[in-house]
């Protein structure tokens, strides 16, 4: 830990060169933050906090900038929390309240929110839907010889699909296996659809058992895709308006980052296995493509299970107090969101 004097011109140096992105000189500290010391003091405190690795100079005769590790002791022991005010925490509710029918839509509004709040990229997670568990069956007849399939899961996500369907079975038939197969399913996931809970579905439904062999198995591959959890992106232009990514090659390579999607997932998916908020700034992130970047990603739940998270990325020189607090209320509300409406 570092004494109270050191701890002040820390905080100085970052709060200050976040705000400008210009590095930071002893007499800037003396000049704007009341301190009680004098320059010759702060450039002695400075060379300690150089030597301990907290701050670094970005090029010779220039003033210091916060390393990735001054980063770190600021976020877990000089941050205080910011205050989100009552008219904004409104506003985001009512966003959540103006259209539900559909997830994906719920997915984008929350990117739209975090990234307008924070001016930074919103990287959003879609639920997992292999790991969804099942709330509504619906089926239908659409023409002589195709059915349609609806398939509701707990977290939120909408499935249909089509099916061949022969002529000789009735309305009242498709409306029965509904009922049934929303009665038996409702609640498993895949893992749990044991052979009993099928024979009961057998017994308890006197159709064609080829034909609902065929509406089970779409059920299970709708479950089974591992490859319906989406990545979603907002505000990515936001990047351009930060200093450090005027180096166009500084930019190239976190746009070729976020370019693979397989990355990004991966990079965000991480909070899955975890409770509460993260914060990575730069080289602790994973990847190299966003080693100049911070990430601060939390998880949402539909009734308390962990389905998806959301994440902000942006420079290493970000307002992480601000930041945090929009990430955890956003997620926040959407959880609420998504719990009311698809639980």
């Amino acid at each position: 830990m570092l004494d109270e004097r050191k701890e002040k011109i820390l905080l100085a140096i970052i709060q200050d060169y976040i705000a400008t992105a210009e590095p930071v000189g002893s007499r800037t500290i003396s000049r704007k933050y009341e301190l009680g010391v004098s320059p010759a003091t702060i450039r002695n405190e400075m060379a300690d906090l150089d030597e301990m690795g907290l701050i670094e100079q970005p090029y010779t005769s220039a003033g210091r900038i916060p390393s990735d590790k001054g980063y770190r002791y600021y976020v877990d022991f000089l941050m205080e929390k910011y205050p989100l005010s009552a008219e904004v925490q409104q506003a985001v509710r009512e966003r959540f309240k103006r259209k539900l029918s559909d997830l994906e839509e719920v997915i984008r509004t929350t990117g739209e929110l975090l990234s307008h709040m924070t001016d930074y990229i919103a990287i959003t997670l879609g639920p997992q839907v292999k790991q969804s568990a099942l709330r509504h069956i619906e089926l239908s007849r659409i023409s002589e010889s195709r059915g349609l399939l609806v398939v509701v899961t707990d977290s939120g996500a909408v499935e249909h699909r089509f099916f061949d369907l022969p002529e000789s079975v009735t309305a009242e038939e498709l409306k029965a296996i509904s009922e049934v197969l929303t009665q038996k399913l409702m609640g498993i996931t895949l893992d749990r659809v044991t052979k009993t809970v099928l024979e009961e579905i057998y017994i308890n439904l006197a159709v064609k058992r080829r034909l609902l062999d065929a509406i089970l198995n779409i059920i299970e591959n709708i479950l089974s895709e591992s490859d319906e959890t989406k990545v979603f992106f907002c505000g990515t232009s936001n990047i351009l308006k930060q200093p450090e990514f005027k180096n166009i090659e500084k930019l190239q390579f976190l746009l070729s980052f976020l370019e693979e999607e397989r990355l990004v997932k991966d990079l965000v998916s991480q909070q899955l296995l975890s409770e509460g908020l993260t914060i990575k700034i730069g080289g602790e992130n994973n990847y190299e493509g966003v080693h100049d970047c911070s990430l601060i990603t939390a998880a949402y739940h539909v009734g308390g299970e962990v389905v998806g998270t959301v994440s902000v990325l942006g420079p290493t020189r970000m307002d992480y107090s601000k930041a945090v607090a929009v990430v955890e209320f956003v997620t926040e509300a959407l959880s609420e969101t998504l719990t009311k409406y698809y639980r």
